[in-house]
């Protein structure tokens, strides 16, 4: 197997309540989430493992539509989603860890997100010749990718906590 990671972290300011509910409310992300352009929930009922979706983001200037979903979930600290396409696989880990000045009810202010990106893709000699040509140019406009995602997270959790300060902290 031949695998390509990035690890990307950022400090928001809101609580992991906040964060949470921008990282798991799927039907909002289009909204949320420039990058993606569309959200098509296939499971019924509220976030959790085995939650499937499509999603349709640009990615080098045309529209790509993936099937994903939630491989492992802890509420309020971590989730792994995981896609499929031929015969790579990509998982995202999504960690939240309360980092800010604690209030009397125990809820901080702050979150440090986490997010781990690893694409693995079955060993063959054509798809490690693909991958030492075209693995460094996809890794960096993923990177571009989560990078604005980090952002578009941190913007939108920012203005929850600031909309519902008690019901988006943690």
């Amino acid at each position: 197997m031949t695998q390509q990671t990035l690890r990307l972290r950022r400090t928001i300011d809101a609580g992991t309540a906040a964060v949470w509910d921008v990282l798991t409310d799927l039907t909002r992300a289009p909204q949320r989430l420039s990058g993606v352009t569309s959200v098509q929930i296939m499971t019924p009922g509220p976030y959790a493992v085995g939650t499937r979706w499509r999603e349709t983001r640009t990615f080098f200037g045309r529209a790509s539509t993936e099937e994903m979903w939630v491989r492992d979930n802890h509420p309020l600290r971590r989730t792994v989603v995981e896609a499929g396409q031929g015969d790579t696989t990509y998982r995202t880990v999504w960690e939240l860890i309360a980092a800010g000045e604690v209030d009397d009810e125990g809820r901080s202010d702050t979150t440090e997100l986490t997010v781990a990106f690893t694409g693995t893709v079955s060993d063959s000699p054509l798809n490690r010749a693909a991958m030492s040509v075209l693995g460094p140019l996809g890794l960096r406009a993923t990177r571009r990718s989560l990078e604005k995602d980090l952002d578009d997270i941190a913007d939108a959790a920012r203005q929850l906590h600031r909309e519902h300060p008690a019901a988006a902290a943690d």
